[in-house]
């Protein structure tokens, strides 16, 4: 009897124990998971460029897209890539302080290979209209995007929105 009841206990307790350590480790990712959801996510903005009959070229906000996960990498903004046509996108907070700089070449004159016999070249392509995209880490102290093109005195301010 002593016997029968010692076998019985250990099962018992053993199985007792592996509960608490499986609840315990449930409620622990559930917690992180949580501040993973958080803080994993992008965002996506989706813009349209047209050049009007008049040579000026005009920008629209499409849409805007926050999806789960994470940048492997940050896009760097370098100044020596600047051509004139590109646009530098730059986020902002509610203040106007500058948080992210990206650069996007030239939408409406975008670089294109092209294969001849004579091999691999490069040549520059007009085009009407575009489509082109930025992304970044979500950030709630980013609440407004400019668009600036870049010209050979300068730059000029060609697109600003509130997110």
């Amino acid at each position: 009897m002593k016997n029968l009841l010692n076998l019985l206990m250990v099962p018992v307790l053993l199985l007792c124990s592996f509960q608490k350590s499986n609840t315990l480790a449930y409620f622990r990712d559930k917690v992180s998971g949580t501040e993973i959801r958080k803080e994993g996510k992008i965002v996506y903005l989706f813009f349209q460029a047209d050049k009007e009959a008049s040579g000026k070229e005009r920008i629209v906000l499409q849409e805007k897209k926050i999806a789960e996960g994470k940048l492997k990498f940050t896009p760097s903004f370098d100044r020596s890539e600047v051509e004139t046509g590109d646009l530098i996108i730059i986020l902002s907070d509610s203040g106007g302080k500058e948080m992210s700089k990206q650069l996007v070449k030239n939408p409406l004159n975008p670089e294109m290979e092209v294969y001849e016999k004579e091999g691999v070249s490069r040549k520059k392509i007009s085009l009407d209209n575009a489509e082109f995209s930025v992304r970044y880490a979500y950030s709630e102290h980013i609440q407004m995007v400019k668009i600036e093109k870049v010209t050979d005195s300068g730059t000029q301010m060609v697109f600003t929105q509130k997110l």
